[in-house]
């Protein structure tokens, strides 16, 4: 996969338009997670430090093509201009047309100007080549640091890179690098961990994690579908039981890979799912009719250790229990820290990405352990499954055009 960086490109005195994901948890308008932004930092740094004109291309929302004040990127410039160390942040009510490009055209070098939601204009998300060429003479070159939007062909993540000389961003880059190390040319053994509550959803996911990991360990409800396709009884655990067909083809792929299924050995289970509700550790294979499995239990935890003790490389996406309710989150705490533990130690590279996957790790305080945390959602999915991403494929094309 190669892609142009930053440092392929002359970027003084350059207007650069700069693809980044603002779509940050917000409420009243005030933002609530400012990890996305922070992440932004050292690509601001850089831009600035080398005399680049900076114009910010964002989403923000869904406000389908239309202008909706309340979906404005006007209320991020003070947590902007905190979060970058940098002042005087302009807005520019507009991405397209004659503000845009008044502002793209006096802004000065180090100067940084944050155009209004792309997603004002329907020709955003319908890549539109006459709303792109808007967007491309506003700019010299475009640097797309939005990985976790590069799953969508829009305007603003694909069509640009079409349109002028462009390069990956330093989180764009970072992150990528991250991906490819975990799962296309990891350190072998590998090990994924894929928890969460529907094989629905995540159909691709396994499927193709399944072809290229040595353990494939399964937590969560997604676990109870794949212990009731084998025979087990799952009491009234949460349980996709018209999913025993895909559950026992994944298998089957997994065999035929030499991966092998690690799957609950002991759960957790409670009549009534409420927090410090009283539980039982059962075996995973006999939960009693009223039962239902909500954490993995210690030998469960014991045997994950075991295989994370021998492997080099971690793949993590979603919880092994209702971490959300105490105190049923002590499975994923106790291998979230074991892997942060690892990691630290050397021995093991470890990255994790989707929302619940965060938030798990933050609540075991694991997440500053790890050697890669994506904040992206979709487009760590899309990874995971194997799916070629808009937005990256833009840029590797782009560079080839310019060799």
């Amino acid at each position: 996969m190669q892609f142009k960086t930053l440092r392929d490109m002359d970027l003084t005195n350059k207007r650069v338009l700069l693809r980044a994901d603002l779509n940050v948890p917000s409420q009243r308008s005030k933002v609530m997670d400012a990890t996305r932004i922070e992440r932004l930092k050292p690509t601001i740094d850089y831009l600035r430090k080398t005399g680049a004109r900076i114009l910010i291309l964002s989403h923000f929302g869904r406000p389908d093509g239309e202008q909706n004040p309340q979906m404005s990127l006007a209320f991020l410039i003070p947590t902007l201009e905190k979060c970058w160390g940098v002042k005087g942040i302009r807005f520019v009510p507009d991405c397209i047309g004659e503000k845009a490009e008044r502002a793209a055209e006096n802004i000065k070098a180090g100067e940084i100007a944050l155009l209004e939601n792309v997603r004002f204009h329907k020709g955003e998300k319908a890549n539109d080549p006459e709303f792109t060429a808007q967007l491309a003479r506003l700019g010299d070159v475009y640097v797309n640091d939005a990985f976790s939007a590069a799953h969508r062909a829009n305007a603003s993540t694909e069509g640009l890179a079409h349109h002028l000389p462009s390069a990956a961003g330093l989180l764009m880059e970072e992150e990528l690098k991250a991906l490819n190390a975990a799962l296309d040319k990891p350190q072998k053994p590998v090990a994924a961990i894929v928890g969460g509550s529907k094989i629905s959803s995540k159909l691709g996911v396994l499927n193709n994690i399944a072809k290229k990991t040595d353990y494939l360990i399964l937590g969560g409800a997604m676990a109870n579908t794949f212990l009731y396709a084998t025979g087990a009884d799952v009491g009234s655990s949460l349980c996709e039981k018209d999913m025993k067909d895909e559950a026992l083809a994944i298998i089957k792929t997994a065999k035929d890979s030499s991966c092998e299924i690690v799957l609950p050995i002991d759960s957790i289970v409670v009549e009534e799912l409420h927090s410090h509700a009283t539980s039982q550790s059962v075996d995973s294979t006999a939960i009693p009719a009223n039962k239902m499995a909500i954490d993995v239990g210690e030998k469960s935890i014991a045997r994950v250790k075991d295989i994370l003790n021998q492997c080099r490389t971690l793949l993590w996406n979603g919880p092994m229990g209702v971490f959300e309710i105490k105190p049923f989150d002590h499975g994923t705490n106790a291998l979230a820290r074991h892997a942060a533990q690892l990691t630290q130690s050397g021995a093991l590279i470890s990255v994790a990405g989707g929302g619940d996957t965060i938030s798990a790790l933050e609540n075991a305080g694991a997440q500053d352990g790890f050697s890669y945390i994506s904040t992206a959602g979709g487009a760590f999915l899309e990874w995971l499954e194997g799916k070629p991403l808009p937005g990256v494929a833009a840029l590797v094309e782009n560079a080839r055009r310019a060799a």
